[in-house]
C-alpha cells in the first residue's frame, strides 16, 4: 500500500491492513515487525522475541529486525540464538553494539580468547567502559598474565577507571593465586569504592583468609557491615572464626574474570540507567557464569521492576535451595508472585520460608507485610511478633514492625496493644512522619488526646508538606476540635494532591459544609460518591453514609448519629 495512504489512514487501518481473512494478525513482515515493537513498548519481552523471531524469518537479511531480534533474545538470557542472529548482522558488514555484545559473550563461553581480543582490538567490543577490561581479562584467557597487569595498569590511568581496574586486577591476581599483591590492592584506600562492595568485601575476606589472615577478614566483615549479618555473611564469619582457610572463589578464571566484568557494570548502574538495558549486562554475567548467585538476583529484580513478573519468578528459582541467598531469592519470588496477582502462591512461598528459615526475621517480617496488605491482620500480627521476638537488640531500625504491628492491632479493634506499638516506633524513630499521622489520626478518629494529636500530625505535616494524608490528617483533627476556617485550606490542598480519594474529598464536604458553603459541601459528597467504585481507599468510605448527608445534610445526620453538633471553637481552642 502507498506510504502516503497509510499515513492518511493511519495506525488504526494500518493493523487492520495486517490482519487476517478471520481477524487474527497475519503472519507479515510488517505486521510481525509492528507487533515487536508494540511488545517491546509494553515491556513484553517473550512476546517482543517472538514476534522479532518470526520477522527475520520473513526478512533474514534486515539489519534493523535481526538486531531487534538479538536483543530481545539478550533480554531473555537466550545468548546462543543472540549470537547466531549478531553473527549475521557482522556478516554482512553491519554494525551493532547489541550483536557486538552477543558475540562477546559467545566467544568468552567457547573461551575464544584470541577471537575475543581480536574483536574488541578492531573496536567491535561492546563499549568504552568495558572493552578494556575485557582485553585485560582476554590476555589472562590467552595465558599472558604480564599482558593482562599491563592492560588493567593502562586502563587505571583512563580518567574515572581506577576503580574498576584496579578491582579486577587484584581480582585477576588472587584468581592466579597470588593473595598478596591482590591484598595489597584491596587495602588501597586510594583505589576506590568497589572493594567497600557487599561482593568486594566478601572477596577480600576470602584473600585474607588465603593469607591466614582470618582476624582480619572477620574485622573487615564487621567493620562493613556491623553485627547484623545475612545468612552469607555469617556463614562466612563464622567459619572464619573457626579457623577455616576460605578459598577463593569469586574468580576461578577469565571466564569468571568477564562475568564479574558484566555484572560488576550492571550494579553500577541498576540505579542510573534504564533498567532495559542494564537488564543485558546482568544476562550476559549469568551466561557466562550460570552460578553466579548476585547476577542472578540482579536480573530477577530487573525483570519485576519491568513488570515482567513471570520471568522474575522463574529467574529467581535459579537460585540453589543450599545457597545462603535462598532466603533472599524466595522472599523476591514471594514478590514477584504477588505482583502477577497469585497472591495464594505468594503466602504459600512465605509460609514454607518460615519454616525452612524460621530464624531470619526478614522472612516473618515480609510474611506480616502480605498479611497486612490481604487483611489478614490476626496472622499479620503472629508474623510480626515472631520477627520482633528474633531480635537481639532493638534499634532504630525496628521502628516499621512495631508501626505494622500497630497498625494490624488497630484494625482488629485492639486499641491498647496498638497505641502501645506506634509509641514504641516513636521511640525508636522519633519524629517518624508516618508514625505521628497514624497515631494523631487515629486518636482524632476515636476523639481522644486531641490536643496531643494535633500536635503530633502538625509535626508529620513539617515534615512531609507534600503528603496528602498527612494534610487530610491535619485538616480532619482541626474539624473535629471545630477550627473549622483554618481546616479549609489543609482540606483543599489534601485534594489537590489526592483528587479522586473519596476519603479526603468526603472529609472536604464535612469541612465545607461546617463553614456555611454548603453547595461546595454537597458537589464534594458527590465527588466521594463517585470515587467510591474505584478510587483509592474507597472501603474507608461509607457510601450510605454519604448519601444521607447529601439528601438530609450533615448536621441532621449527626444528629441522627448522637453526635455533638458541629460547634466553633472558642479563641482559647476549646
Amino acid at each position: 500500500m502507498h506510504s502516503r495512504v497509510m499515513r492518511l489512514l493511519g495506525p488504526a487501518a494500518l493493523m487492520l491492513c495486517l490482519m487476517g481473512p478471520n481477524g487474527t494478525a497475519a503472519s507479515t513482515l510488517s505486521g510481525d515487525y509492528l507487533a515487536g515493537r508494540q511488545a517491546s513498548f509494553d515491556g513484553d519481552i517473550q512476546a517482543a522475541a517472538k514476534h522479532y523471531g518470526q520477522a527475520v524469518m520473513h526478512d533474514p537479511d534486515n539489519p534493523m529486525v535481526l538486531e531487534r531480534a538479538a536483543l530481545a533474545e539478550i533480554s531473555l538470557g537466550n545468548l546462543p540464538r543472540a549470537a547466531t542472529l549478531a553473527g549475521k548482522i557482522v556478516a554482512d558488514g553491519q554494525r551493532s553494539q547489541v550483536a557486538q555484545m552477543a558475540l562477546v559473550a559467545e566467544f568468552a563461553k567457547a573461551e575464544k580468547y584470541q577471537e575475543l581480543r581480536a574483536l574488541v582490538e578492531d573496536e567491535r567490543g561492546v563499549g568504552p567502559l568495558i572493552d578494556g577490561l575485557l582485553l585485560a581479562w582476554s590476555e589472562l584467557g590467552i595465558g599472558d598474565m604480564t599482558a593482562a597487569l599491563v592492560q588493567f595498569d593502562d586502563l587505571a590511568k583512563q580518567q574515572g577507571m581506577e576503580n574498576f581496574a584496579q578491582y579486577h586486577k587484584a581480582m585477576a591476581l588472587a584468581s592466579v593465586g597470588d593473595f598478596e599483591s591482590a591484598a595489597a590492592i584491596l587495602e588501597d584506600a586510594g583505589t576506590g569504592g568497589m572493594q567497600l562492595t557487599r561482593r568486594g568485601v566478601m572477596a577480600h575476606a576470602e584473600v585474607l583468609s588465603q593469607l591466614e589472615r582470618n582476624d582480619d577478614a572477620v574485622a573487615l566483615i564487621e567493620r562493613a557491615f556491623g553485627s547484623d549479618l545475612d545468612p552469607g555473611l555469617r556463614q562466612m564469619e563464622e567459619a572464619l572464626n573457626a579457623g577455616e582457610a576460605l578459598p577463593f572463589t569469586h574468580i576461578r578464571g577469565a571466564q569468571d574474570g568477564i562475568a564479574e566484568v558484566f555484572y560488576t557494570l550492571a550494579a553500577a548502574l541498576a540505579n542510573e540507567a534504564n533498567d532495559e538495558f542494564t537488564l543485558l549486562y546482568t544476562r550476559v554475567a549469568q551466561y557466562l557464569r550460570p552460578d553466579h548467585v548476585d547476577a542472578i538476583l540482579l536480573t530477577a529484580r530487573l525483570l519485576d521492576e519491568l513488570g515482567q513478573s513471570e520471568l522474575a519468578v522463574a529467574a529467581y528459582a535459579d537460585v540453589p535451595v543450599s545457597h545462603p541467598a535462598y532466603h533472599a531469592a524466595e522472599l523476591g519470588r514471594a514478590a514477584a508472585l504477588r505482583d502477577s496477582g497469585k497472591t495464594d502462591a505468594a503466602v504459600e512461598v512465605l509460609e514454607r520460608l518460615s519454616k525452612t528459615h524460621g530464624d531470619e526475621p526478614v522472612v516473618h517480617s515480609t510474611l506480616g507485610d502480605t498479611m497486612r496488605q490481604l487483611e489478614r491482620y490476626e496472622e499479620a500480627v503472629a508474623a510480626y511478633t515472631k520477627a520482633l521476638d528474633l531480635v537481639e537488640v532493638e534499634g532504630s531500625g525496628e521502628w516499621f514492625l512495631h508501626y505494622a504491628r500497630a497498625i494490624s492491632y488497630e484494625r482488629l479493634d485492639r486499641w491498647e496493644e496498638a497505641e502501645a506499638d506506634f509509641r514504641t516506633a516513636l521511640e525508636l524513630n522519633p519524629g517518624q512522619p508516618q508514625v505521628l499521622n497514624y497515631l494523631g489520626y487515629s486518636l482524632v478518629e476515636k476523639q481522644i488526646k486531641l490536643d496531643e494529636a494535633l500536635d503530633m500530625i502538625e509535626r508529620a505535616a513539617s515534615a512531609r508538606p507534600d503528603s496528602g494524608y498527612i494534610l487530610d490528617s491535619l485538616g480532619w483533627v482541626l474539624y473535629r476540635v471545630g477550627r473549622y476556617d483554618e481546616a479549609v485550606g489543609h482540606m483543599e490542598r489534601a485534594t489537590e494532591l489526592m483528587p479522586v480519594d473519596p476519603v479526603v474529598n468526603d472529609h472536604l464536604g464535612d469541612v465545607y459544609w461546617a463553614v456555611g458553603r454548603k453547595n461546595e459541601a454537597r458537589f464534594q459528597w458527590r465527588r466521594a460518591l463517585s470515587f467510591t467504585m474505584y478510587g483509592t481507599n474507597a472501603e474507608e468510605v461509607d457510601a450510605d453514609r454519604i448519601r444521607a448527608k447529601l439528601e438530609l445534610g450533615l448536621d441532621q445526620v449527626l444528629a441522627d448519629e448522637g453526635a455533638k453538633p458541629l460547634q466553633v471553637a472558642n479563641d482559647n481552642g476549646n
